[in-house]
């Protein structure tokens, strides 16, 4: 069994060239069925964010399948052109990788938070879609809980921004300032939520856009505005700044819908969305001035920022060595469980005769067992998973090897 991982991220290829490899949650789920019914593969999980798509699979010893080239014919393109924008990782890079990454330390913006949310709901799609097994989800949820233990305790300057943070600090050092602006928000999942409250703390006037049919029931930020997204024409002739970030197939601003809106003076357009959201023809309009998620890039570590990075490294290293520390056991865990069944028979057979002795009746008698089988059971399991943390790999199995010639086919 291993661990194989493809990617493509903010790193080595631009927006336009990400978004052909996106998926939305419904593409991701037909995905990983169709791959895991592949030989050899045992389960799967694709991470789909704006700066990323990563797909990672557990595999058996069959396995001969390129990622490379199933990520693109599902995509329905053929040769090498994207190959270069692409990193393979295997085993032991794949996991630090993972690690590394749920932590936001691969991240566009350094210690981003919304990463952890997207590498859990990467991990819960797959698992209701019946894609995961045992391997990535162990690895997965670890990943997590050391990027948690991170966030609590590795202080980074300027942690926790998003994209948007990025954006409006870019703004400000240009001289906009988003007092008072109007602002419209496109889109109300996390993205869109968390701009529209970073516009609001900046006491803008911030309208979110809702599905007609959601409208009822969507939570936007306290003190935002709603409208239905059918009614953004309306609003986008008064805007100031608009920001949009949803998943939607189609454009949610195009040139044709701009011209028609009637500007009253120049907007500043942030697409935060992958694929597109704002057609890029926009761009080229009078009074327009369109920026997307490759426009806003963090600026380089300072010292302080350096050795938050090495402390959340440490941290990161420990859970990592946990993970492998449950890996190799894997395979033992069956050995293991035969010689504590064989040890709490041996001990049923050695006292069994104080048993036919002692003055109870039959129900007490089987309660009696069933308690000294328990209690030989949790035993014989520290006695072994100890000596497993405290010995060496090899000696560790050597022992098993003793025991299991001990009891032999008990």
């Amino acid at each position: 069994m291993g661990i194989f991982m493809i990617g493509i991220d903010h790193s080595r290829a631009a927006v336009d060239i990400r978004s052909v490899f996106a998926f939305t949650k419904k593409n991701a789920a037909e995905f990983m069925h169709r791959l895991k019914a592949e030989k050899g593969v045992a389960g799967c999980v694709v991470l789909s964010t704006c700066n990323r798509t990563e797909l990672y699979v557990s595999i058996r010893e069959e396995y001969s399948i390129s990622l490379y080239d199933f990520l693109c014919r599902e995509k329905g393109i053929s040769g090498e052109k994207f190959r270069e924008y692409f990193t393979e990782r295997k085993d032991t890079a794949a996991v630090e990788h993972l690690f590394y990454l749920s932590s936001g330390l691969k991240s566009q913006i350094l210690a981003e938070d919304q990463i952890i949310t997207q590498v859990k709901d990467a991990l819960a799609l797959a698992r209701e879609e019946y894609c995961t097994d045992g391997l990535l989800e162990v690895l997965f949820r670890m990943a997590v809980t050391a990027a948690k233990r991170v966030k609590s305790e590795v202080t980074f300057s300027r942690g926790n921004s998003s994209v948007i943070d990025y954006a409006i600090r870019f703004l400000e050092g240009q001289g906009f300032s988003l007092e008072g602006k109007t602002c419209m928000v496109i889109g109300n999942g996390e993205m869109g939520r968390v701009a529209a409250l970073a516009l609001k703390e900046k006491n803008a006037d911030v309208t979110v856009t809702v599905r007609q049919y959601k409208s009822g029931v969507v939570k936007i930020p306290e003190g935002c505005k709603r409208i239905n997204y059918g009614e953004r024409a309306e609003l986008l002739g008064k805007c100031d700044l608009v920001v949009s970030a949803t998943s939607s197939p189609n454009h949610t601003i195009t040139k044709e819908l701009v011209e028609k809106a009637g500007l009253l003076g120049p907007v500043v357009m942030i697409d935060l969305a992958v694929p597109r959201d704002i057609e890029q023809e926009v761009g080229i309009l009078d009074r327009i001035t369109l920026y997307d998620m490759d426009s806003f890039q963090a600026p380089s570590l300072s010292v302080q920022m350096a050795e938050s990075f090495g402390q959340a490294g440490a941290i990161l290293e420990k859970y990592i060595d946990e993970f492998y520390g449950w890996l190799s056991g894997r395979d033992v865990i069956t050995e293991i469980q035969k010689i504590k069944s064989c040890a709490v028979n041996d001990l049923n057979v050695r006292i069994e005769k104080i048993y036919k002795k002692a003055p109870l009746g039959e129900e007490d008698s089987n309660l009696l067992l069933e308690a000294v089988d328990a209690a030989a059971a949790k035993v014989v399991n520290k006695m072994l998973f100890g000596l497993k943390e405290s010995l060496d790999q090899e000696t560790f199995r050597a022992c098993l090897q003793a025991l299991e010639g001990l009891y032999g086919e008990c």
